[in-house]
């Protein structure tokens, strides 16, 4: 039964999508589908309801008459049925078993954290999602539909962080470097300015949160007027391999063919690592607590952490150089 209402609101929360953010194909990366996928299934809603829902304007895709009727009545539905999904969940699970529902904006050292936590509790059911935006995930936790959240709050661009979370630091701020070719010109240097990169097509991802806005003030105080591509980390990571871009990253980022990563002089762009989980206090049933506690959640994030950190030698680089920049010393993790 849940699987089908779960399919019924799927449909409801594609329209959602599209409408709120005015394009299939920002819609399709919020939802975590392709494009074509995406378009297929709003043709078969279309069919269904008997009419277009929304037509393609200059603007991006827009509602019409009947797709704003249809969204009317969509938004509350999708609110109810996700919450009646999200608690029929939740009390299947405590009468099944030991349960943990995690989520991040993405990192190498979510793998780490997820076999952390598998084998500390190697009977809950541990599941994982992944999303861009650090806001979607926070509301999800106030949602109940995670227990805890690693996001990243990109410097100078704060996150609304909703009633009822905890929060715990997990590094106060942490460089993010810049990604380029093996075959760029400075390939060669060990640090480069953004001076030097004033040239380069940059690619951001725009659902990740903050991340133009971080990007963009950094600029703007360098002086720099620089030319912006959009896209997701999938494709940046194709793209600067080819030379066609440079994009900000992680400065955990593996290596990958055809691309190296190098730190920023002066460190300009920078985030804070964050884990969200829900309140003790904030109203919810305490039959939905999850399996383990913020204080273990933290401490097998950290080690995951130091195991990447340790891991990638141009951030080890960074860190030998930077005395007391961290809140996290970089150890050998057994």
């Amino acid at each position: 039964m849940l699987r089908r209402v779960e399919l019924e609101v799927r449909h409801l929360r594609a329209l959602c999508a599209i409408a709120d953010t005015g394009s299939v194909h920002k819609a399709a990366r919020q939802l975590g589908m392709t494009q074509p996928s995406l378009t297929t299934q709003l043709r078969r809603i279309e069919q269904a309801v008997g009419g277009q829902l929304f037509a393609r304007e200059r603007t991006g895709s827009v509602p019409t008459p009947l797709g704003r009727f249809v969204l009317c009545r969509a938004r509350p539905l999708v609110a109810e049925m996700t919450a009646l999904v999200s608690e029929a969940r939740a009390a299947a699970n405590r009468a099944g078993g030991e349960y943990l529902r995690i989520g991040s904006t993405g990192s190498p050292a979510v793998p780490g954290w997820l076999r952390r936590l598998r084998a500390r509790f190697p009977e809950a059911d541990t599941t994982f999602h992944m999303d861009a935006s650090a806001q979607t995930l926070l509301r999800m936790v106030v949602a109940n539909q995670l227990d805890a959240v690693f996001v990243h709050e990109v410097e100078g661009s704060p996150l609304q962080i909703p009633d009822g979370l905890e929060m715990y630091v997990l590094v106060e701020r942490e460089p993010q470097f810049v990604a380029l070719s093996a075959t760029h010109p400075l390939a060669s240097r060990a640090v480069l300015s953004l001076g030097e990169l004033a040239d380069e097509r940059w690619m951001v991802d725009p659902a990740a949160d903050g991340e133009w806005t971080g990007l963009r003030r950094v600029f703007t105080e360098a002086g720099i007027n620089p030319r912006v591509v959009h896209g997701d980390n999938l494709a940046a990571a194709d793209l600067v391999a080819a030379g066609e871009v440079v994009a900000p990253c992680q400065p955990t980022a593996p290596a990958r063919p055809g691309r190296i990563v190098r730190p920023l002089l002066g460190d300009p762009l920078a985030v804070r690592l964050l884990l969200a989980t829900r309140g003790t206090a904030s109203g919810g049933d305490p039959g939905t607590a999850p399996v383990i506690e913020p204080a273990a959640l933290l401490a097998d994030l950290q080690a995951s952490y130091r195991e990447v950190a340790w891991a990638s030698d141009t951030y080890r680089y960074w860190y030998q150089q930077h005395d007391g920049g961290q809140s996290l010393p970089f150890t050998v993790v057994a």
